[in-house]
């Protein structure tokens, strides 16, 4: 595997990247409250300015930019970098929103669901169905913190449901290369869970005592908090990790836990993309770099992407 090169710096704390057909990458910068492409040749563009926090973010049917907006952080800066702390002081609310790429706008699609407002969406992944998963960290406040849950939500706007809940700070959302199984990293415990997918928006629960109704595929000792996640094509679970900066990269069965080094605490997101999907795209945030590299196996083409 090579080392990363850098493709663009200077971002402010970039996550959610897109690896697009036309070679350039679409992310959000969440501490700027944008959604942002960066050309081949490492040129910022902005696409919109989002308000709140723009996190994770994914193409949808339509062709516009589906972005999990956590509503905005509190950000706190030192030698080290940038860095989110809690709730902003000016927390504009959860929503989901979809951006036109072409002109910019933005619409937003769902501030609530069937349990109550969004507090924090952070992660999403469509299905090919017509609808998207995706995962509500929660906000963090001085003396309390949100659970956190998984929803399942169309992209027309009709129809908008809690699957999973109670979750401790989910974060990374995936689903395997069959469309069977759906994946969700929770950031806080370093604890990778799977799930079975009988319908759209809907799983078969595992008995007590799974805490939720997934089923552990793996968790990880020493000091790593888990991210956002993409999946490769041979099923393999992709998860940007905190602390001890890198990839841990899972087999399906959890049998196997490799961790790919990276030199930022903040390795926040991964996406595949370039010829036959063998190049990796990382952001790491703290330092507001986007990086590349040769993955040794090619990603799973995404649904309404490249698939």
């Amino acid at each position: 595997m090579t080392d990363p090169s850098e493709i663009a710096s200077g971002l402010a704390f970039p996550e959610g990247p897109i690896a697009m057909p036309d070679g350039s990458i679409l992310l959000v910068e969440i501490k700027a409250q944008a959604l942002t492409r960066i050309m081949p040749d490492g040129t910022k563009c902005r696409v919109a300015t989002t308000g709140g926090g723009p996190n994770g973010a994914a193409i949808g049917p339509d062709g516009r930019c589906y972005i999990c907006n956590n509503g905005g952080f509190r950000w706190h800066e030192d030698a080290q970098g940038t860095r989110p702390v809690m709730q902003a002081d000016d927390y504009s609310g959860g929503r989901i929103e979809a951006v036109d790429l072409a002109t910019g706008r933005v619409e937003v699609i769902y501030r609530e669901s069937d349990r109550g407002p969004l507090r924090g969406p952070n992660d999403i992944v469509f299905d090919g169905q017509g609808g998207f998963w995706f995962t509500d960290l929660g906000k963090s406040r001085a003396r309390d913190r949100d659970h956190g849950g998984v929803y399942y939500a169309l992209a027309d706007g009709s129809r908008i449901h809690e699957v999973i809940y109670p979750m401790i700070t989910p974060n990374g959302i995936g689903l395997s290369p069959d469309g069977s199984r759906l994946y969700v990293a929770e950031t806080v415990p370093g604890r990778l869970w799977a799930f079975d997918i009988v319908g759209p928006g809907e799983i078969r629960r595992e008995a007590w005592p799974s805490p939720h109704g997934g089923r552990l595929v793996a968790g990880v000792g020493g000091y790593r908090q888990f991210d956002s996640l993409a999946v490769d094509s041979a099923g393999n679970i992709c998860i940007a990790t905190l602390f001890e900066p890198g990839i841990t990269v899972i087999s399906p069965d959890g049998g196997r836990v490799e961790l790919v080094a990276m030199p930022d605490l903040y390795t926040t997101n991964i996406c595949f993309g370039g010829p036959g999907l063998r190049t990796a795209y990382v952001t790491l945030s703290m330092s507001g770099r986007l990086v590349a590299l040769d993955w040794p196996r090619p990603g799973l083409a995404l649904y309404h992407l490249n698939r």
